[in-house]
């Protein structure tokens, strides 16, 4: 390509970059919205929701990206998911902050259909599957009487889909139990921290932070699970804050709304 056609390249990119606010420094992607499978390019770990996407739409997505991963919760049932009428039944309580209800693997109903979805999900040419809430269990969560039946519960999901990738999301609390059963965790927000009660966006404690990522480096060493974060943002300022904090700890990373319903883009 002429020099003049890569300078004219590049002040497009910078200029895009400028006008719009656009940041793309995350090194993997989470989105529980409908995205153009044209703008997933490039990512280590791509997770989405499953049921937005046809088999020809994840094929192109997979051949962008390294590992393209499908969201369940097996804490939780959202009022909007396509499978409430079939899981209500078998829950108790609701996550106000969500709109979800809390779902009862003790009944094996759940734990049933649950698997159900997942293969069907898998059979859709996912390589894996996120597993969300799963903090709901451990000892000051809403389902933490429930804590056995989780981590029985993710043995018979290894045992059925021992070929797939399955990634924890939080409950650090567990991972000793849990992480024979899982081949990455997750957790959320150890250097941001979202207000559900005032909807602001800020940067936590930095004792906490530290307290956080000092657990995260044992779990990698001791269970050599790899560690991505999920922090948010709302401004170019936090993210830049967020990122100058998790950087050093040389963890894949995602900084995005707390809806997580878009590619993120953050303004001066």
């Amino acid at each position: 390509m002429p020099l003049i056609k890569i300078n004219f390249a590049l002040f497009l990119f910078l200029v895009s970059n400028v006008v719009f606010g656009y940041v793309r420094n995350n090194s993997f992607l989470v989105c529980y919205g409908k995205l153009n499978p044209n703008q997933i390019i490039g990512y280590s770990y791509v997770i989405l929701e499953s049921h937005y996407y046809s088999i020809y739409e994840i094929k192109k997505i997979k051949s962008q990206n390294e590992k393209v991963i499908a969201y369940i919760s097996l804490g939780e049932i959202n009022s909007n998911s396509i499978y409430i009428d079939r899981l209500k039944p078998f829950s108790y309580g609701k996550n106000e902050n969500w709109n979800s209800f809390y779902l009862d693997l003790n009944q094996p109903e759940t734990k049933t259909i649950l698997l159900s979805m997942i293969d069907q999900t898998l059979s859709l040419g996912f390589d894996g599957m996120f597993f969300d809430n799963i903090d709901n269990f451990s000892s000051y969560g809403p389902q933490s009487e429930q804590k056995q039946a989780l981590i029985d519960f993710l043995k018979v999901i290894r045992e059925t889909f021992p070929n797939h990738f399955f990634i924890q999301n939080s409950g650090i609390q567990l991972v000793d139990e849990t992480a024979p059963f899982v081949n990455a965790f997750v957790m959320e927000s150890i250097a941001s921290d979202y207000s559900f009660e005032n909807n602001t966006y800020q940067l936590r404690d930095e004792k906490e932070f530290f307290d956080f990522s000092k657990a995260l480096k044992a779990i990698n060493k001791t269970h050599d699970l790899p560690i991505l974060l999920i922090e948010y943002a709302d401004n170019l300022e936090l993210f830049d804050a967020i990122e100058t904090r998790i950087k050093k700890l040389r963890f894949d990373y995602f900084i995005g709304n707390i809806n997580l319903q878009t590619i993120p883009q953050f303004l001066n």
